[in-house]
C-alpha cells in the first residue's frame, strides 16, 4: 500500500526559486561612488570587468591632459586638424600604458598570492587611477600646472588613488593589507611622479 506524504511534512522536492541577478553597475554609480562610498562600491564591483568605463576614463582624462598643455594651445592655434590628431595619438599611448599598468598590478598581486581575476583587476584599477584624477586634469586644464591648486589637488587624488588601489587588490585578490600596498605602491609611485608631477609643461 503506498504511503501518502503528511500534509505537514516538509517537500524536499519543491523548486528553489532563482538567485536574484546582481544589480548593474552602471558607469556613474562606479565613478562617482568611489569617492562617495568607496568600500561599498568596490565590494559591488568585485570580479566584474569594466573595460567600457576604464577605456572612457582614459580618453576623458587623455583629453583634459592635453588641454592643459602649453604646446598643445601653440599647435592649436597654428593648425587644429594636426593638434587634434597628436590629441588622439596621445589618447591611445594612454589607453594602452593604463592597461599595462593594470596588468601589471595583477601580476604583481597574484605572485604575492592573490587570486583575484584578471579583467576585473586591470579595469577597475584604470578605473580608481583616473577617476580619483580627475579633479586635478580639470584644475590643470585651465590653471597654470604649478599653481597652489593644481598641486595641493595632485598630493590629494595622489593619496586617495593609493588607498582605493590598495583596497582594490585587497578585496579582489583576498590579501591582507600590507600586501595590497605593496602590490600597487611601485606602479602608483611611477604614475604619480610621471602624470601628476611631470618636469615639463
Amino acid at each position: 500500500m503506498p504511503v501518502t506524504p503528511s500534509p505537514s511534512a516538509p517537500a524536499s522536492s519543491a523548486p528553489r526559486a532563482p538567485a536574484a541577478a546582481p544589480r548593474r553597475l552602471l558607469w556613474h554609480r562606479l565613478i562617482f561612488g568611489l569617492w562617495l562610498r568607496p568600500v561599498e562600491v568596490l565590494d559591488e564591483a568585485r570580479d566584474r570587468s569594466v573595460w567600457g568605463a576604464a577605456a572612457f576614463l582614459c580618453l576623458l582624462s587623455g583629453v583634459l591632459g592635453t588641454l592643459g598643455r602649453d604646446d598643445f594651445r601653440a599647435q592649436w592655434r597654428v593648425s587644429p586638424s594636426l593638434a587634434l590628431q597628436a590629441m588622439a595619438i596621445a589618447d591611445g599611448v594612454l589607453l594602452l600604458a593604463s592597461l599595462l599598468l593594470g596588468a601589471a598590478t595583477h601580476a604583481i598581486a597574484r605572485r604575492l598570492g592573490g587570486n583575484g581575476k584578471f579583467g576585473p583587476t586591470v579595469t577597475l584599477f584604470v578605473v580608481i587611477f583616473w577617476a580619483t584624477d580627475l579633479p586635478r586634469l580639470a584644475l590643470d586644464a585651465w590653471l597654470p600646472g604649478s599653481s597652489y591648486a593644481v598641486r595641493a589637488a595632485a598630493w590629494i587624488t595622489a593619496g586617495f588613488g593609493y588607498a582605493f588601489s590598495a583596497l582594490l587588490i585587497r578585496g579582489q585578490h583576498h590579501l591582507p593589507t600590507h600586501k595590497a600596498v605593496a602590490a600597487v605602491s611601485i606602479q602608483m609611485l611611477a604614475a604619480t611622479a610621471l602624470l601628476k608631477f611631470p618636469t615639463g609643461g
